[in-house]
């Protein structure tokens, strides 16, 4: 799962409220961002009160670690990037990192496939033929 589609089932007052504390996650970037006026009228509350308490609770800290591992895979991209340029031009110790993150992201990608294999049995599992 991730964050979009823990999002989605999340109360939508509470999900505003999280995508107002990290704009990036917003779909449409062009807007401008919202004060904490706008957001409050949009959810009809007069106060952040509910919000900061709502913090608190194990949603809210499952939602965090879902953004949070977005923002390493973003993060691990433009580290590679850098790893990788600097391998190129024959930095020793940026050579060995990049061969140990190429292991990392081969192992990775053998567990993300095999994610993408179960989904795509169930999916052929639900299809219903009819005689």
């Amino acid at each position: 799962m991730n964050i979009y589609e823990a999002l989605k089932n999340t109360e939508w007052r509470f999900a505003e409220y999280f995508k107002y504390k990290f704009p990036d996650l917003r779909y449409d970037q062009s807007r401008p961002l919202k004060t904490e006026q706008d957001f409050l009228n949009l959810v009809a509350r007069k106060s952040m009160n509910p919000f900061l308490n709502w913090e608190k609770t194990q949603e809210y800290k499952n939602l965090l670690m879902l953004y949070l591992d977005t923002k390493i895979a973003d993060d691990f991209q433009e580290v590679y990037s850098i790893v990788s340029d600097k391998a190129k031009q024959g930095d020793e110790k940026s050579i060995k990192l990049f061969l140990q993150l190429q292991k990392e992201v081969s192992s990775m990608a053998k567990l993300s496939a095999k994610t993408f294999e179960s989904i795509e049995d169930e999916t052929e599992d639900d299809e219903l033929e009819l005689d």
